[in-house]
């Protein structure tokens, strides 16, 4: 156990450093200079200068990727004599379009997406999962047939006329929630709550579809096993053959989906966030991407790579509690 879980944290903290790598010289080895880029198309050459001087982009770029991956870990300074600025680690940059360190603009943002994407991801795995496992135990009845119906209608829709039309429904029309908001659940947890309500419900809909679909193939797949036989002749009751063995064995592609799901949810919600208004990672890189804000831009990718790989492996380390059939090597 040990020796996989240093072979996969080795293997992680090898890609993040391949991707920490690619997306460096994507963004600062092109042909257009990212001074120009961050100070804009009516910006003087002094002006430049300045600013190349400031992001330390009159260095070498090896120098540069050094001078970035030691501001990650301890810190750094960026420029020199009056001008310096003192960005503490984990410092991703610093951004001249707000005048403030990437870090600081990430850790307002980063809150609202785990808000979003942690009570949406509980909410579609146990909606999608419970459906697909009591459509698997009614297979050809009504309940089947209504579960496969909500699964194909959640699958058939999008995000930005479900979560639009929640909101119209109720927040203006019946008035019943309030429009969506981001409250710090340590500062008020029922209202951190009901402003996170219609995203998750959002989430939880049109997400669930396809683990409702996949958890009622597995199962179906599952039931037929001779295990499963076995342990039904051996008298066992029905709730531990189902939920104990059945399911137990069959949840493993599942979970592998929904860590991918989770990780990529977590390095920005984009149309979540932007549909309801919520100024989360997804909604911060959109706007840096648009105002051609570069650092902003480089850490949100840095920072989407960090979360699916670390989803992976935790799914990885996951394997051998889920399923007995596993072993880790």
């Amino acid at each position: 156990m040990a020796r996989f879980i240093l072979r996969r944290g080795s293997l992680a903290l090898l890609t993040l450093f391949g991707v920490s790598v690619l997306t460096f010289f994507m963004f600062f080895a092109v042909p257009t200079s990212p001074a120009e880029l961050q100070c804009g198309r009516d910006c003087r050459p002094a002006q430049v200068q300045n600013i190349e001087k400031q992001l330390g982009l009159d260095q070498p770029l090896l120098i540069q990727y050094g001078q970035y991956m030691k501001g990650i870990v301890v810190g750094r300074t960026i420029g020199e004599g009056e001008t310096a600025i003192e960005c503490h680690a984990p410092c991703l940059g610093w951004s001249f379009r707000s005048s403030e360190a990437v870090s600081s603009i990430i850790g307002r943002a980063l809150p609202v997406t785990i808000s979003i994407v942690l009570g949406g991801a509980v909410s579609w795995a146990l909606l999608g999962v419970s459906l697909g496992f009591i459509s698997a135990l009614r297979r050809g009845t009504w309940v089947d047939r209504s579960a496969i119906s909500f699964a194909l209608a959640g699958a058939s829709l999008q995000i930005y006329f479900v979560g639009l039309l929640l909101q119209v429904l109720f927040v203006y029309t019946l008035k019943w929630l309030p429009s969506p908001s981001y409250t710090s659940p340590f500062e008020n947890l029922g209202d951190w709550f009901v402003g996170m309500l219609l995203p998750w419900t959002t989430l939880a809909f049109l997400n669930s579809a396809i683990y409702a679909r996949l958890t009622r193939a597995q199962m179906l797949e599952t039931l037929s096993e001779d295990f499963v036989r076995t342990a039904k002749a051996k008298g066992l009751p029905a709730r531990q053959v189902y939920l104990r063995h059945a399911l137990r064995a069959g949840i493993t592609p599942i979970v592998t989906i929904f860590g991918l799901d989770l990780g990529v949810s977590l390095g920005g919600a984009v149309i979540t966030e932007n549909v309801f208004g919520m100024p989360g990672v997804g909604f911060v890189a959109a706007e840096a991407a648009r105002q051609l804000n570069l650092p902003v831009v480089m850490a949100t990718v840095l920072l989407a790579a960090f979360f699916i790989v670390l989803t992976n492996v935790i799914v990885d380390w996951l394997y051998a509690y889920i399923d007995p059939r596993v072993r880790l090597g």
